[in-house]
């Protein structure tokens, strides 16, 4: 279960398990992880759980919210990532978060359905699916920091990309595997034609790209 610590000149002061969906943070006491600073707002920040993942949204605060030192507005925090608010450092703990390709790369599979934004308004495949169990499949990385890296198809649905840039799910059919557009203005593409909402069906050694990283479906 991921956790915030909160520290102040390297003396922890408390330890939160976040366990909720939605999880605020600032200065007046009705948040859920309260700093009483007048460095922090009294709306400063809101946690949002989606699965195994954690975002980090700054809700317009006054003097800001880093993560690592660098100021975000919204991000995708990884494990041992750190948040700086005023004075404040908070360390997110999470062993169990798929880290994925990078540090902006993710790759997310789950069988309930896909977890992304409402907006992006895709469903997962039938999990009752016989046929699917017998094949195998992966998405070769070639290019960027994680080039040669196969990441197994073995859920029901695996998105992949970078949130808010361009993601992708690959579903696993009866008959095979699709793909679709789920979230990010930058469409990915196969075989460099544009993915929409509509999924595509995938064949082995198929290219695909997003956000300018380059995979291939490998299909046994």
């Amino acid at each position: 279960m991921p956790k915030m610590i909160v520290s102040i000149d390297g003396v922890v002061i408390k330890e939160v398990q976040l366990t909720k969906d939605r999880t605020t943070l600032g200065r007046r006491p009705y948040n859920d992880i309260v700093i009483d600073n007048l460095a922090v707002s009294g709306e400063h920040a809101v946690l949002q759980m989606m699965g195994n993942e954690v975002y980090l949204e700054d809700l317009n605060s006054t003097n800001g919210t880093y993560v690592n030192g660098k100021a975000v507005k919204k991000q995708l925090l990884q494990n041992n990532d750190t948040v700086e608010i005023g004075k404040y450092k908070i360390k997110y703990i999470n062993e169990a978060a798929n880290a994925g390709f990078e540090k902006t790369m993710v790759i997310k599979a789950g069988s309930a359905g896909i977890v992304a934004p409402p907006a992006a308004g895709a469903a997962a495949a039938p999990v009752h699916a016989p046929e699917a169990a017998a094949q195998t499949a992966a998405i070769k990385v070639l290019s960027g920091a994680a080039a040669g890296r196969e990441v197994p198809l073995v859920k029901v649905v695996t998105t992949i990309g970078k949130p808010g840039v361009a993601v992708a799910a690959i579903t696993k059919r009866p008959h095979g595997f699709v793909v679709a557009h789920v979230e990010g203005a930058n469409k990915p593409t196969l075989n460099g034609a544009a993915i929409g909402a509509e999924p595509m069906t995938l064949k082995n050694g198929d290219l695909l790209e997003l956000a300018g990283t380059q995979m291939q479906f490998v299909q046994a």
